[in-house]
């Protein structure tokens, strides 16, 4: 567990203070962003200097930051290997463009193989502070790996190295430490991971929360509708389901509790909305640039390739609060008490004014690498003109340190799971990896997807989500690519179901969150938000089979199919709720009525679901929607609740 702000001594916050400052100059620097060729030219001459560089800066402050166990009450050693691993980074920097030269990832002198053990180990102990006990277990027997690959049995043996090898490899490679993942981070993930936080300390969060409220606080349900706006758009920068449901749900859960709503639903809205909002563009956390990196496009092209989806998994989360309310009677808050929208906005104006600069910035100049650092700058000068929001000298120092903290975590699970890559890449593990699965599934493409969801679920209980992400994208999605699946539905398959385990017990990490804020049950809160996010165990196989609804098709295919999924998914919430609107209630007691429930529900998932001749199956779009159509009109007959007898 990392220690708080406030726990740090003085000395370590001003070291992760000045680490954060300087990494943000570095990358800016890198971008050309102070002049046309970077200011540090005469220092960084090769990009792995800007990228040992940073290692040097950020790595170190993981020892620091996060205690060698939970009960630690000295800490010498972590200043030790602090010291240490900026000094195994310092001697990295400074031979990096003679280690390409001379190709030292692949015959390295003795004293560099030395320091490449200090600094695979030291990575890895990071690895166990940051990310946790299970991704420290992945990554190191993975790491490992290719010391024994060539003695393991078929379908996992690969191509032997030496440990000196390996180690030198895993440090001295751009295929390792400094993989994809981490190139990932240097490059484009710092930014936005510092809008997202000066967004969180100028009262961003305060301000989307009041927005929601005066937007919709007054309509049936409304405080759940608020948590689901505000939790969304605050979930799509922080990234964290579990910061954001300890952020946003510690107003919102009272809220709805204030209206009625028992303390297991208030929790489960705010886990839903808050799962959800890692899956919402514009910035989606930090998979979605790995996502990109992954997929050699822009940044741009996954954002929007996630709109859809996510506003489809909103809308049917929406839907059932809707339902909900309107079957228990839940009104809104009174006007009166609400914040008003104008009044709103005059406060808060510059965060919508800094949002846009970065949307146009990434959509229309598409320069999403410095889109996040001019929208920061922006955010910040504005702030300052704001008497209510300006920053003091100790407000700036904490946002500096909760950016320097944020950023020392994910470099740290971004440098492991390199690790992981660097291991299949030098066995040649990942390409017989992927023939194993094609076999196994016997060319069975459904197989394939049904097995992917499941290694995505089980991975998303003990590793953070880009941390399973990498993995999959690396051994599964080619696997599923060369089943004659879309490369971008793939991937977000994966990513949606590496995130369900946050609302699915009986883990359900963000509902449990959820639940010690509301004080409920922690296990009734995850049943209750794994039926409010129902819709989300779908949404990922209704695109991967449709790539229009990641509008990889044309502007009506996209629309057509966009409709016809979101008829599908008001009819799945209808069924689950009770309800329909504009048709009413769905609660006819006895048979007739759970028989009619039940077949709205799987009528609807018929209505939603794309034409199955992609998976082996000779049925078509129109015949399920017909299918599906016929038998939720039926199901909606048999629940109905009768029309009340009129007086005489």
């Amino acid at each position: 567990m990392a220690r708080s702000p406030g726990s740090m001594p003085v000395p370590v916050r001003w070291l992760v203070a000045i680490s954060a400052v300087l990494s943000a100059f570095l990358a800016m620097d890198s971008l050309r962003l102070f002049s046309e060729s970077p200011l540090l030219d005469f220092v960084i001459t090769v990009q792995n200097h800007y990228y040992y560089a940073l290692l040097a800066l950020l790595l170190p402050l993981a020892y620091l930051i996060y205690p060698a166990h939970a009960n630690a009450t000295r800490y010498w050693y972590d200043a030790l290997l602090s010291v240490c691993a900026f000094a195994a980074c310092a001697f990295f920097f400074i031979n990096a463009e003679t280690m390409l030269d001379y190709g030292w990832e692949f015959s390295a002198p003795t004293h560099a193989v030395w320091m490449s053990y200090l600094l695979w180990l030291l990575a890895l102990e990071a690895v166990r502070r940051c990310g946790g006990l299970t991704l420290f277990f992945l990554v190191l027997v993975f790491s490992l790996y290719p010391v024994v690959a060539e003695r393991l049995p078929g379908p996992i043996s690969g191509m032997s190295s030496s440990l000196a090898q390996t180690a030198s490899y895993h440090v001295m490679s751009i295929e390792s430490i400094l993989g994809l993942p981490f190139r990932a981070f240097a490059q484009l993930v710092i930014g936005f991971l510092i809008f997202g936080i000066a967004l969180q300390h100028t009262g961003g969060g305060r301000f989307f929360i009041n927005l929601a409220f005066a937007m919709f606080g007054h309509v049936r349900g409304g405080s759940a509708k608020v948590a689901i706006v505000s939790s969304g758009l605050m979930g799509s920068m922080s990234g964290s389901v579990i910061t954001n449901v300890l952020t946003t749900g510690q107003m919102t859960i009272p809220a709805m509790k204030r209206d009625g709503m028992s303390s297991e639903y208030a929790g489960g809205v705010e886990a839903c909305a808050s799962t959800g909002g890692v899956l919402l563009p514009p910035i989606m956390g930090s998979t979605a640039f790995v996502m990109a990196t992954f997929l050699n496009v822009p940044y741009t092209t996954v954002a929007l390739a996630a709109a859809i989806p996510a506003v489809l998994y909103f809308f049917g989360l929406f839907v059932q609060v809707d339902a909900y309310a309107a079957r228990t009677g839940l009104k809104g808050t009174p006007r009166e008490q609400l914040p008003g929208l104008g009044a709103t906005m005059r406060e808060g104006w510059f965060y919508i004014a800094s949002f846009a600069v970065l949307i146009f910035l990434l959509v229309y100049l598409q320069r999403e690498a410095v889109a996040p650092f001019y929208a920061t700058a922006m955010l910040l000068v504005l702030n300052q003109l704001s008497a209510k929001n300006r920053w003091d000298i100790k407000a700036t120092g904490s946002f500096l340190v909760a950016a320097g903290k944020l950023l020392a975590e994910l470099l740290a699970i971004m440098a492991g799971v390199g690790l992981i890559v660097g291991a299949l890449s030098l066995t040649g593990l990942s390409g017989t990896l992927v023939n194993d699965l094609l076999y196994l599934a016997g060319d069975s493409v459904l197989l394939l997807l049904l097995m992917g969801a499941m290694t995505s679920f089980v991975l998303g209980i003990g590793m953070t989500v880009t941390a399973a992400y990498i993995f999959l994208a690396i051994i599964l999605a080619p696997a599923l690519i060369q089943g004659g699946l879309d490369p971008m539905s793939v991937h977000l398959f994966i990513l949606y179901w590496g995130m369900l385990s946050f609302i699915t017990p009986p883990v359900a990490l963000g509902a449990f969150a959820a639940a010690s804020i509301a004080g409920a049950s922690s296990l009734a809160t995850g049943f209750k938000a794994m039926r409010l996010g129902s819709v989300i165990y779908f949404i990922p196989f209704f695109f991967v089979l449709d790539p229009a609804l990641t509008m990889a098709g044309s502007f009506w295919d996209t629309l057509s199919a966009t409709i016809t999924v979101a008829v599908g998914v008001l009819l799945i919430a209808g069924s689950l709720q009770d309800y329909l609107p504009g048709l009413g209630f769905l609660d006819r007691r006895g048979v007739a009525g759970k028989a009619g429930r039940l077949l709205t529900g799987f009528g609807g998932g018929l209505v939603a679901l794309p034409g199955l001749e992609m998976i082996g199956f000779n049925v078509g779009d129109m015949a399920l929607l017909s299918a599906g159509g016929a038998m939720a009109l039926l199901g909606i007959l048999l629940a109905r609740r009768p029309a009340e007898p009129v007086a005489a």
